[in-house]
């Protein structure tokens, strides 16, 4: 009896302890199942909305288009001077020997330079920059001038200069040819600053270039880059070989032709310089019409900008201004009553900013007309009218 009994407390034992296990067994699994899957709904975290990323191929504009249409008129120009240098002459070795240009003489030699254009009408004129077609050589002579253009279709042709201007570094060219794809013209005194610009050319003699960026500045001035001054600055990638090219903005319009850079090793540092389009597309005109640039002039004068301490010192409100320093008694400005330290202050209702701009204002003055000048004379104002007369010298 008694070892029954312990046989049937055994066995109820085992069947206690295996249902233990069992169920163990069950919550350790549905644990493991919970890790990997889902959580139980009792634990779920609520559910949120995912935060919207913007994708860059939504936000960006596509520029492509654009490109197709601006690249077949942007040249590539190839530019052959033939120069001749004036050296100093010795002058003991000249009375020596009778003919000082046997040994210190002219020296002739060639120059050659590369760079782009910009095709301005379909019969054939091309804008670039005077650099590129006269070299960067400064005080030669050129005796001889060949310049090459290479068109986006693969055709080579000679090119005739139709005018060159120094004093905005641009230059017209003239090729026979018709039906050419051009880039329309843009009202660059409407660009904003963070604008989208590309930059066409052919950097290195890498042909048909394009590169993207933004306006980073409007109307620079003073950088001692050319005589008359109205840049585009921007951040567009610009190398040697992209002077005379298009800068162009989002509606495929030619704001600017590149022209400079700024940096310290050669190459680009993300400061680049274009002449601006409305600028460009005055000296254009005067090139095709009179094979010169007609400028307006009141001077010659000499103007100096202004520092906060000289216009404390001189009445005026602001720095913006253009101080005469030094006068010549036969100019327009001088008979007709400016004085040296003056400060122009106001050209033709225009607030004159510094002296790259009064420069700017009275060159596009028409010649013969008689403009509207403000000075400050000892903190007063007083107004003039002087003669704009035809400057005979750039």
């Amino acid at each position: 009896m008694t070892r029954r009994f312990l046989s049937i407390v055994l066995l109820l034992v085992s069947f206690v302890t295996g249902l233990l296990v069992a169920n163990r067994f069950r919550e350790v699994t549905e644990a493991g199942a919970q890790t990997q899957g889902q959580a139980p709904a009792q634990s779920r975290p609520p559910v949120t909305s995912p935060v919207p990323v913007s994708s860059p191929a939504a936000t960006l504009t596509d520029f492509s288009r654009i490109a197709e249409r601006i690249i077949p008129a942007v040249v590539n120009i190839s530019s052959q001077q033939v120069v001749r240098r004036q050296v100093p002459v010795d002058p003991f070795f000249g009375s020596l020997f009778g003919d000082p240009d046997a040994f210190f003489g002219p020296r002739r030699g060639v120059e050659n330079s590369l760079g782009s254009g910009v095709i301005v009408s379909n019969d054939g004129y091309i804008l670039t920059n005077n650099h590129v077609v006269t070299g960067e050589a400064r005080r030669v002579t050129i005796e001889q001038l060949d310049v090459t253009v290479a068109l986006a279709d693969k055709r080579e042709m000679r090119a005739d200069v139709i005018g060159v201007d120094p004093a905005t570094d641009l230059a017209v060219l003239k090729i026979r040819a018709n039906n050419l794809p051009t880039i329309p013209w843009g009202d660059s005194s409407k660009l904003k600053v963070a604008e989208w610009v590309l930059a066409v050319g052919n950097p290195y003699q890498l042909s048909q270039t394009v590169t993207l960026g933004i306006v980073s500045a409007v109307g620079r001035t003073n950088l001692g880059v050319s005589s008359y001054e109205d840049f585009i600055q921007t951040d567009a990638a610009i190398n040697p070989g992209n002077s005379g090219g298009a800068l162009v903005n989002a509606r495929g319009e030619l704001i600017g032709i590149n022209t400079v850079i700024f940096s310290q090793s050669g190459g680009y540092q993300g400061i680049g310089f274009a002449v601006s389009s409305n600028l460009a597309r005055r000296v254009v005109n005067d090139l095709q019409q009179y094979q010169e640039v007609r400028r307006g002039t009141i001077g010659p004068d000499q103007y100096a900008p202004l520092s906060t301490r000289m216009a404390e010192e001189l009445g005026t409100p602001d720095t913006r201004g253009a101080l005469a320093y030094r006068m010549y008694r036969n100019s327009p400005a001088y008979t007709n009553g400016m004085r040296p330290g003056d400060v122009v202050v106001s050209f033709n209702g225009t607030t004159v900013e510094d002296p790259g701009h009064l420069s700017r204002l009275v060159s596009d003055a028409a010649i013969g007309s008689t403009a509207s000048v403000t000075v400050i004379r000892d903190g007063r104002r007083v107004d003039l009218k002087i003669p704009v007369v035809r400057l005979t010298r750039n």
